[in-house]
């Protein structure tokens, strides 16, 4: 780094959102970080959920110091899994702890929160929402949703695989044959897409459908079977690869056409989410009900209201002779790989942003521009703006 060789230290803070396991930071990235001319301050018990105990972040670097006010006191950069709109657990008590200039990268869900957000704005934050880092080619090694989702997709399939009261697996036996579980996913985007690997590997027969038709390969690559419906999907996949959020009639239709293979399933999995919007209709109750008895629908949009009708987030519904999971932080029950691949993104995104120093940031740079949601005392980023109804112009030069 630059700035006259000054060590810029990043402190990491231990989660307050309800039922976060992860940590931001793990062990292993802090020589790296070091390398690059970072120093790392560590919550007391920030990793220990994650299974990375404070002795393993001394080991490698880092300075354990006892509370939140200590590590707000001795870091420039802050760095947490949940913060803002992003913890339900959030108050103006966790704001008051940061200082005018000091820099926070976290998931913050600042266009659904953006209030939230915007309120970091008078304190003088510099605040950076991983949740908007751009699907471009050089920010993949600093994508936490695509982390996020892979591990979603994967711990669904073994969720439904626990609770189903049948094998996934064909097996031909003495006694009989035993017919493979029948999956359906529906969105093959991350999670999906490492949903229907999951399965397969498992043994099942899966079927996907997505409302992008150009996702037809990937599905069969990893061993899926792509549902074809006969809908006029013209304009339906978004920017950064997300599918667009279509008219009402455009999901009747897309109900009415599914139900066939909803109520043939033992599984149902979606994973249909739009950025800052609420997750799209896809399932209703009654089709849940045709279902057999014993199956399952883990709806991954759970957090985002839901793609099936009869999804209560955070909460496990009996919808006729089957049952519905909203799950709402699937990565938060798998610590440990979580936390690496989340601390592994975070650390990129730091040193990508601060690779100068912290006085040489390239504001004009699309990761920068695209992620910054506050500085200089403004909210800065249009988007977030729009939500609250203000217009917004990103100044470069604050």
């Amino acid at each position: 780094m630059s700035d006259s060789g000054a060590r810029q230290c990043v402190g990491v803070l231990r989660e307050t959102a309800p039922g976060e396991t992860r940590v931001a930071l793990t062990p292993a990235v802090l020589p790296d970080l070091a390398k690059s001319g970072f120093s790392v301050v560590v919550q007391e018990g920030a990793g220990e959920a994650a299974g990375y105990p404070d002795a393993a972040f001394v080991e490698r670097g880092a300075k354990i110091v006892a509370t939140r006010g200590a590590v707000l006191e001795k870091s420039q950069i802050v760095v947490a899994v949940r913060a803002a709109g992003a913890n339900p657990a959030w108050s103006d008590a966790d704001a008051a702890g940061f200082t005018s200039g000091q820099t926070l990268i976290a998931l913050c869900d600042p266009l659904s929160g953006a209030a939230a957000s915007a309120a970091l704005a008078p304190r003088g934050i510099q605040l950076f929402a991983l949740e908007m880092i751009p699907r471009i080619t050089r920010a993949q090694a600093m994508d936490v949703l695509s982390s996020m989702a892979l591990i979603a997709g994967y711990k669904a399939v073994l969720l439904a695989a626990s609770g189903l009261p049948r094998m996934f697996p064909m097996f031909m036996t003495a006694a009989g044959t035993v017919q493979p579980a029948r999956v359906f996913v529906v969105g093959a985007g991350v999670a999906g897409l490492q949903a229907i690997a999951t399965a397969c590997r498992l043994g099942a027969v899966v079927h996907a459908y997505d409302v992008r038709p150009t996702v037809k390969d990937e599905v069969k690559s990893v061993g899926g079977k792509f549902l074809e419906l006969p809908l006029d999907t013209q304009g339906a996949a978004g920017a950064g690869g997300y599918a667009s959020a279509m008219d009402e009639s455009f999901y009747r239709r897309q109900q009415e056409l599914m139900a066939q293979a909803v109520s043939g399933s033992d599984v149902v999995i979606t994973t249909a989410v739009i950025p800052g919007k609420p997750a799209p209709r896809l399932i209703t109750r009654a089709m849940v009900e045709e279902m057999q008895p014993g199956s399952i629908v883990i709806d991954l949009a759970a957090e985002r209201g839901g793609n099936c009708e009869a999804t209560v987030p955070g909460e496990n519904t009996r919808v006729g002779g089957a049952t519905v999971m909203g799950p709402t932080n699937l990565p938060a029950m798998v610590p440990y790989h979580a936390s690496q691949l989340f601390s592994k993104n975070v650390a990129a995104f730091v040193k990508h942003i601060f690779a100068k120093g912290p006085s040489a940031i390239n504001y004009s740079d699309e990761i920068v521009r695209e992620t910054l949601i506050c500085r200089g005392g403004e909210l800065v980023h249009p988007k977030v703006g729009e939500r609250l109804g203000a217009k917004v112009t990103m100044t470069l030069d604050l």
